[in-house]
């Protein structure tokens, strides 16, 4: 990236830091000062005046979209980071494998998606280490990050907490393409598309989905995706890789006002 991309004071965060170092190190040059300056926010922006923007992938059905994601991602040398379930590495171990040879970053999203509200701590921290463990054994490796999204963007104040003690920093996003709903829910790449455009602000996170849901193979984000980039570039902003937060030239990132 750019020197001096994004650049600007890191807010100091208090909080545990459990596991911070292992987890910072997965990325070279990544800093536990960088990290910790993600705590204590669920992070649904990047906080910068930049034109620049991140993408984001889902992983907990299938992985029907992703030959297409990949192609277009390495086509338009694109960034992102993919948010993958325990449970879905442990059944495409060789999905994250590709993930991570292709240079994107790979992110915690539970073991097996449930809501967190429902859980006891125990249970919630069971979630995030057993997803920790089945990624590394899938062979995340260096792509590995300290990135953690809860299930359903379900976030609160003491669950953010609970997760940077385990190391990790809550990323969440700007935007939902709602990709993942489908056309039986109502959707289409044209609608898919103009929600991440009507989200494009400087910082903004897209999220969006490599799989479709049980009884479904169209994949409406895969199809959306090399439109929505190229209509990003053409309003000026690029794509950055989520984990330049976790380094001393990164601005920290912040709660948006979108869900």
């Amino acid at each position: 990236m750019t020197a001096g991309l994004l650049a600007g004071a890191w807010g100091a965060v208090t909080g545990p830091l459990a596991g911070t170092a292992r987890a910072a190190s997965t990325r070279p040059g990544a800093t536990a000062d960088g990290l910790r300056a993600l705590f204590g926010s669920e992070n649904r922006v990047i906080r910068t005046s930049e034109r620049v923007v991140a993408v984001t992938f889902n992983a907990a059905w299938n992985d029907a979209g992703l030959d297409s994601i990949l192609d277009d991602l390495a086509r338009r040398r694109t960034p992102a980071t993919f948010f993958l379930t325990g449970a879905f590495a442990d059944r495409h171990p060789e999905v994250v494998r590709r993930v991570a040879a292709a240079g994107h970053g790979v992110g915690n999203h539970s073991y097996s998606h449930p809501y967190f509200k429902g859980l006891t701590t125990a249970g919630r921290h069971r979630e995030v280490q057993a997803a920790d463990q089945a990624l590394r054994a899938a062979g995340a490796g260096r792509s590995l990050t300290p990135f953690f999204r809860f299930p359903y963007s379900e976030t609160s104040a003491a669950q953010i907490d609970e997760v940077n003690g385990l190391g990790f920093a809550d990323i969440e996003f700007t935007a939902d393409t709602n990709g993942w709903k489908g056309t039986e829910g109502g959707m289409t790449v044209d609608l898919a598309v103009g929600r991440a455009l009507d989200a494009l602000r400087p910082g903004a996170i897209m999220q969006m989905h490599v799989g479709a849901s049980e009884g479904r193979a169209e994949v409406i984000d895969a199809q959306a995706l090399p439109r929505m980039l190229d209509a990003i570039t053409a309003r000026g902003y690029r794509v950055i890789d989520l984990r330049t937060l976790l380094t001393p030239v990164a601005s920290s990132a912040g709660s948006a006002d979108t869900p």
